[in-house]
């Protein structure tokens, strides 16, 4: 990270609270560009985390789920595709077939990897997972289906986000469009639906209007449990209308909140990034905790590029309770 960049995130952090609200944004032109990244930098729902080795391994939407590595977060190289031979089952989901919207974490040892089979604009999907002993593209081994939606389902089984509690319990968000964002709870031994709990909980809704809500990714942060999500119109270049919003609850199963109290099963949702300038409808988001601090990681579409799907890595400031992108 650049001294300048350092320099910026001390400011921010010695800020009053009332300060922080202040640059909270409420227009277009108060977000933030993107942090800077070099290289292989096309991308598309990215998640990522940190090796212990300190390697950064992206996986992101795309074939056989593509990967990415980077040694300083700044330069991004490609690698290969994390199944070199896709699961035979992924084509009763999708005829390409190819994997969506991965999401890897590191619990028990191990990496988890959640990922989604469907086509474009349909609820006939599928939620996989693989799993790790390091991570590295061409080591994962395919678990098979955990959740799975078809056309009489008023949900979509994509987007998956794995949470772990500090109780020791799992939790799996998803959803796109249809009735919105849900959630079940996962069995830590096996990675898939507990069978004594199978309570499926709706988190996020746009009951009027729109139904384009989607891509949750759930973090605990001061004792609130925080939903981030997308919503509006991906996939479109530079039409896309995509947008990062969050809410807050006191409980993993909701409700949750925005700032201004509305309930996100009715339409709420604070801003955390919307497009400004050439940085075209950013979302796809998911959260990793650094060294340095809390990072948003996303994908936006370059207005200077013809559209092109690019990586966007931010800092998040959460002195003000909500978190604030820089």
């Amino acid at each position: 990270m650049s001294r300048s960049i350092l320099r910026k995130r001390t400011a921010l952090l010695a800020l009053p609270t009332a300060a922080l609200l202040a640059l909270m944004p409420s227009a277009a032109s108060a977000y933030p560009n993107p942090g800077r990244v070099t290289g292989d930098i096309v991308t598309h729902d990215p998640s990522m985390v940190r090796t212990s080795s300190g390697q950064y391994l992206l996986y992101a939407t795309g074939g056989g789920i593509a990967s990415k590595t980077s040694s300083d977060r700044t330069a991004f190289r490609n690698g290969a595709d994390a199944f070199s031979s896709r699961p035979g089952w992924w084509r009763n989901y999708s005829s390409v077939p190819e994997a969506w919207a991965p999401d890897i974490s590191y619990h028990g040892g191990k990496y988890l990897m959640y990922y989604s089979v469907s086509k474009f604009g349909s609820n006939t999907s599928a939620i996989g997972l693989a799993t790790s002993s390091t991570g590295q593209p061409g080591s994962w081994t395919d678990q098979g289906t955990v959740y799975t939606s078809n056309s009489a389902s008023d949900f979509n089984a994509i987007d998956p986000n794995l949470f772990v509690n500090d109780d020791g319990k799992w939790w799996l968000s998803f959803g796109s469009w249809w009735t919105g964002i849900k959630m079940i709870q996962i069995n830590p031994s096996t990675g898939k639906q507990l069978s004594s709990s199978t309570t499926r909980y709706s988190l996020a809704s746009r009951p009027t209007g729109t139904k384009a809500v989607e891509a949750p990714f759930i973090v605990k942060r001061g004792g609130y449990y925080y939903l981030f999500a997308s919503y509006d119109a991906c996939c479109a270049g530079t039409s896309s209308t995509y947008k990062v919003k969050v809410g807050r609850a006191s409980s993993v199963t909701g409700p949750y909140r925005d700032r201004n109290g509305v309930d996100l099963m009715n339409n709420g949702g604070t801003p955390v990034l919307e497009s400004h300038g050439s940085i075209i409808g950013p979302g796809g988001q998911s959260i990793l905790k650094d060294t340095d601090g809390d990072l948003i990681v996303y994908h936006y579409y370059d207005g200077n590029d013809n559209g092109t799907p690019k990586l966007g890595v931010n800092l998040l400031n959460w002195s003000s309770g909500w978190p604030v992108a820089y």
